[in-house]
């Protein structure tokens, strides 16, 4: 499946964007709820962002993909999951990783999980950027363990300073569409 900007635009307005009430993971209060995992999660909208997603990253490492992607269990799971396959479909060796919101307490006790190793590239994933914080933490896990993280990707930036707070810690963001193309 190719990209269409449109399409999932459509399916974030019929799925997953809500108004009303609602305090956000920053623990900032807005009048609006974008719960991507319902996008993520749908066939055509898993097809639609991976695509999109790794249309954008080809393009900005310019034919030089990344070894892997990765982000934040667990709303980067599906990104993740979905853009490896379409890697796949397109034969490129592109790996996926999870990162943990807290190391096990068992087993090797890793924050990243998956078939990568140190001093692999990567790009992390991300459904929807508000603070930056989330996708921070995965690029800063991801490095920790010796990856290279050569960029941050989302599916939506909410515009409320995101992009600021991972430019500021050295990282560039792409997203594939902002709150402003549903305004």
């Amino acid at each position: 499946m190719h990209y269409d900007k449109e399409l999932l635009k459509a399916l974030v307005r019929k799925h997953a964007l809500q108004f009303g009430n609602f305090t956000l993971a920053s623990g900032k209060q807005a009048s609006f709820y974008l719960d991507c995992r319902k996008v993520t999660l749908h066939p055509q909208g898993a097809n639609l962002i991976a695509s999109g997603l790794l249309d954008l990253v080809l393009e900005k490492s310019q034919g030089n993909p990344p070894d892997s992607v990765g982000g934040l269990a667990i709303g980067a799971d599906p990104i993740t999951a979905s853009m490896v396959v379409h890697a796949g479909l397109r034969n490129l060796p592109m790996l996926g990783f999870m990162v943990r919101k807290e190391a096990k307490t068992h087993g090797t006790g890793k924050l990243v999980e998956g078939p990568v190793e140190s001093g692999m590239s990567c790009v992390i994933v991300e459904d929807v950027i508000t603070s930056g914080g989330s996708a921070l933490k995965a690029a800063e896990s991801a490095k920790d363990y010796g990856l290279k993280v050569l960029g941050i990707y989302g599916v939506i930036d909410r515009l409320e300073g995101g992009r600021q707070a991972i430019e500021l810690a050295g990282y560039r963001l792409e997203t594939l569409l902002t709150i402003n193309d549903f305004r």
